[in-house]
């Protein structure tokens, strides 16, 4: 697995079912479709979807993942003080739910705020975040997963949960 193969299979589940083209991925992530292809392919391998569309993302299987794989795979330590947007505990919807002393962002050269930087899962993730709310705050749960203490990601996960199976 590598990073962006989550913000993949996020971005099918952001869609709310509806067929996703590879073409379409790409161009609202910012990836290659050879990439998304690899991807797809590879997350396949790993059960995380069906093996002949690649287009049916098994949700628990990738709640599963994310709950008790992802800090240990893909963990985050936060930087210096950056410029940048938002994310894990200082995303709005956090906000609402802990009060931090800290930001969190990932970098961005136009980014409105400052604080500590945690680097996206790849490259063009601010941009993909932009383009899609549902996206974006999944996203920052998943940092929170990546840098948070144990009482936040159990709201962090709760969230994920009620996204992911469209009980939200």
């Amino acid at each position: 697995m590598r990073p962006q193969d989550i913000v993949i299979l996020l971005k099918i589940i952001a869609r709310h079912g509806l067929a996703s083209q590879n073409k379409y991925l790409a161009n609202e992530l910012f990836i290659s479709q050879s990439e998304i292809s690899d991807s797809l392919n590879r997350s396949a391998m790993a059960g995380l979807v069906d093996n002949e569309t690649k287009k049916k993302v098994y949700k628990k299987s990738l709640l599963e993942f994310i709950e008790h794989g992802l800090h240990y795979v893909f963990p985050a330590i936060p930087g210096g003080m950056v410029n940048g947007i938002y994310t894990a505990h200082s995303h709005p919807y956090m906000q609402q739910q802990f009060s931090s002393d800290l930001n969190y962002v990932w970098p961005e050269a136009q980014g409105n705020v400052r604080g500590l930087s945690i680097e996206p899962l790849y490259k063009e993730q601010v941009k993909a975040a932009r383009l899609d709310e549902t996206l974006y705050k999944m996203l920052a749960l998943i940092d929170v997963i990546r840098v948070g203490r144990v009482r936040e990601w159990v709201i962090a996960v709760e969230e994920l949960k009620k996204i992911i199976t469209n009980e939200s």
